[in-house]
């Protein structure tokens, strides 16, 4: 039987807190495509850079926050190692042109569930 400390649960919310930006970053990409192709006026605004540019700020400081405190609990480096990767893949995706071929969406929504993957392998260490 395992007892579970404050901090450790605490971290673990951190993981499904991080899980759950992926998730809303999957529904703006693909929402974002689907609007740029229905409406083009719409979909430019949600394209706008800023959104990429805060929404990997802010996947940066949560992945930094809870995989490396995951590897100082745990001892596991998979799990960051697995979400760093998935945000250097969403990193390269900011890179790629919105032309309209879907590009830049596919390797986003891969990079995020690569990032998703490693917040869900930090919680499963956790526990």
């Amino acid at each position: 039987m395992t007892t579970t400390t404050h901090s450790s649960w605490t971290f673990a919310g951190l993981d499904r807190i991080a899980i759950g930006l992926s998730g809303l970053c999957v529904v703006h990409c693909l929402a974002s495509a689907v609007l740029l192709a229905m409406l083009s006026a719409a979909g430019g605004l949600l394209l706008n850079p800023i959104f990429h540019e805060v929404g990997l700020t802010l996947a940066i400081g949560l992945g930094a926050l809870a995989l490396g405190r995951g590897v100082m609990e745990h001892g596991y480096a998979m799990p960051a190692m697995m979400g760093s990767f998935g945000l250097g893949v969403m990193a390269g995706a900011m890179h790629l042109p919105h032309d309209g071929s879907g590009m830049e969406t596919l390797w986003t929504v891969i990079g995020v569930g690569l990032l998703a993957f490693g917040h869900d392998l930090n919680r499963r260490a956790t526990h």
